[in-house]
């Protein structure tokens, strides 16, 4: 990979490239959920996945004409590093204790593999990392882009990486869809959550996550923390201040840190994304045209996926 370019801010960009980063399985549970299921394919298979994912990719493409694009992939929905520092990390999730299987619904289980054969006769680049999350993945790829960079998302965590200086933004889909996502900037962090923007991490450490079965700091909401990370910038910096028993937060809110301690010491190897991870060789460059003509025909006819298709190739020509 190459060595990022100095900041520039994303405004004052002057090449003609582009990067979209796709959280891929963000966006296939959303098409799973999104789009009747009784979209089927000629043997009764479901593809309503399959054609929610392929139109949003002929949205995205369409819409915001990015020259390179990547289907960041999980390779380990659970990495055992994360695991090991905090074991409730997506716990409730796991359908399979002794595999680890994460609990997907047969349905759309069904559809991941087809997902892959298209984006491989496409020509489209989908890339993981075994032992990592697409959001390491989407990480490392954006720490190491020296082009403007959209991240395709609804998920919050990926809010650290965005960063003013270097054109990285997340196109959230959480709430106004692919269609109308929100652009979401370090001033966006900022302002939503009233803390630096590039201290996304370390605040949602301390308030925590339900739904990523993160604890966060017993009785440290996320008022609370926002008010900690903004007057103390970091975790580090939060447990100094509660060790110091600084004056300008309530000595309840430092007992409940130092409560915390050791949450706090392995909370940032979980919620941090990593931007090392070892990538295989791809082609992020968005091809002109399929890459295997033939197996795209087979497979469009096979699952009924021809409109869906075509519809890539038009955002693609």
């Amino acid at each position: 990979m190459t060595t990022p370019a100095a900041p520039v801010p994303y405004g004052a960009w002057v090449a003609d490239e582009k990067l979209m980063l796709l959280d891929s399985a963000s966006l296939y549970f959303r098409a799973f959920y999104g789009m009747k299921d009784a979209v089927r394919a000629p043997d009764g298979t479901p593809v309503n996945a399959v054609r929610g994912f392929l139109d949003f990719v002929a949205r995205l493409v369409t819409d915001h004409r990015p020259t390179r694009l990547v289907c960041c992939w999980d390779d380990d929905w659970r990495p055992a590093f994360r695991v090991e520092a905090i074991p409730s990390y997506k716990a409730h999730r796991v359908v399979d204790a002794v595999a680890g299987a994460e609990d997907v619904p047969d349905a759309l289980e069904v559809q991941v593999p087809i997902i892959v054969d298209v984006l491989l006769a496409l020509g489209i680049a989908r890339v993981g990392s075994p032992g990592f999350e697409a959001d390491d993945v989407i990480a490392t790829l954006a720490a190491a882009s020296t082009v403007p960079t959209d991240v395709v998302t609804g998920d919050r965590d990926l809010f650290q990486v965005v960063d003013d200086a270097r054109g990285v933004r997340v196109l959230y889909t959480a709430k106004g869809g692919v269609a109308r996502a929100e652009v979401v900037t370090e001033a966006v962090v900022a302002e939503r959550y009233d803390i630096p923007g590039d201290a996304y991490a370390d605040f949602s450490a301390l308030r925590g996550d339900v739904s990523d079965g993160l604890p966060g700091v017993p009785g440290v909401g996320e008022k609370t923390a926002a008010t900690l990370i903004r007057l103390y910038g970091s975790l580090d910096g939060v447990l100094a201040a509660a060790e110091a028993r600084d004056p300008q937060v309530r000595g309840g809110i430092h007992d409940k840190v130092l409560a915390a301690r050791d949450y706090l010491a392995v909370a940032p190897r979980v919620v941090q994304v990593r931007t090392d991870c070892p990538l295989p060789a791809y082609d992020d460059r968005l091809p002109a045209r399929p890459a295997d003509p033939a197996a795209l025909v087979d497979l469009a006819a096979r699952w009924n996926l021809r409109s869906s298709v075509e519809r890539v190739l038009a955002g693609l020509a």
